[in-house]
């Protein structure tokens, strides 16, 4: 990305920030026909089992699977937050890369207060990752080299863009997350075209070997963010019976809703730098149901 235009990104960050405490109406209560969460974007939607919910189990589904994708950004960008505290170290104070990196880190620490305060506003109790995922989260905190985590960070915020339009193109969604959606869309876009520039300069540079690796660590990302958004705790809070097989069929239902939904723009980002090839195309049909 040319030095010209990291300026221009990092004065629209100084010069117009959009504030949580201001940009959104936290004092508005949700009113009788707001909603949560789009009912498409349900794990239950589109089965027969939805069709026996009550209205308040539908509204109480879609806020407790909205509670869980919004900690797992919250939790994602904390732990790039933690990787970019490290690499940004690494940089010049007076290069241009590590200004803007700063100036992200600025918004990603909004966003997770942010996020946080969402959750508190709909009374959410967010489930707990798994301890696999606590240690692959981690773990590759630790050890992959920025190009990767750079990668898998891109991948997760455009996966989050694509649940924040749908949010906001809902008629019914509730103010305070229209609002939110909103603001993390208008600073995530200006992260994104940052990221995807740098990382052309990476994928430029890459044999077959790394775009392999690239798209495997892009995958895994996408399915360990997506493993934490359907949970059997969710059924038993809004009161189902057999909780454990409803999980089994939403937790298929939601991935194929996913592979149809939200993958669109990562599949063109992955393809963009020759990412699919015999290696990696078979795992992204098997693990995401993908279309490549």
């Amino acid at each position: 990305m040319e030095v010209q235009e990291i300026e221009r990104l990092i004065k629209i960050s100084k010069e117009r920030p959009l504030m949580p405490e201001t940009y959104i109406p936290w004092h508005q209560e949700p009113e009788a026909d707001d909603i949560f969460l789009p009912e498409m974007l349900t794990s239950l939607h589109g089965l027969e089992i939805y069709n026996t919910l009550t209205a308040t189990q539908k509204l109480e589904l879609g806020r407790h699977e909205l509670v869980q994708v919004i900690a797992s950004y919250a939790w994602g960008e904390c732990l790039f937050c933690l990787f970019m505290t490290r690499h940004i170290l690494t940089l010049p104070l007076d290069d241009v890369e590590h200004r803007f990196l700063l100036r992200e880190l600025i918004e990603e620490f909004r966003h997770q207060e942010m996020f946080g305060q969402t959750i508190n506003k709909l009374g959410g109790k967010p489930i707990k990752q798994t301890g696999l995922h606590k240690f692959l989260g981690h773990f590759s905190n630790k050890y992959l080299p920025a190009d990767y985590l750079f990668m898998g960070s891109v991948s997760v915020e455009l996966v989050t863009d694509v649940y924040g339009d749908y949010a906001r193109k809902s008629p019914h969604i509730y103010p305070v997350l229209k609002k939110m959606f909103d603001l993390h869309s208008i600073e995530e876009a200006r992260h994104i075209i940052f990221t995807k520039s740098l990382l052309k300069t990476y994928a430029a540079k890459a044999g077959y070997i790394k775009r392999t690796l690239y798209s495997y660590v892009i995958l895994f990302n996408i399915l360990f963010v997506r493993t934490m958004y359907v949970k059997k705790e969710i059924f038993e809070r809004i009161g189902l019976e057999n909780p454990d097989q409803v999980f089994k069929v939403a937790a298929k239902n939601f991935k194929q809703k996913f592979s149809e939904k939200c993958l669109d723009d990562i599949i063109e980002f992955v393809d963009s730098w020759r990412g699919f090839n015999k290696a990696t195309r078979w795992a992204w049909r098997r693990v995401l149901g993908a279309k490549v």
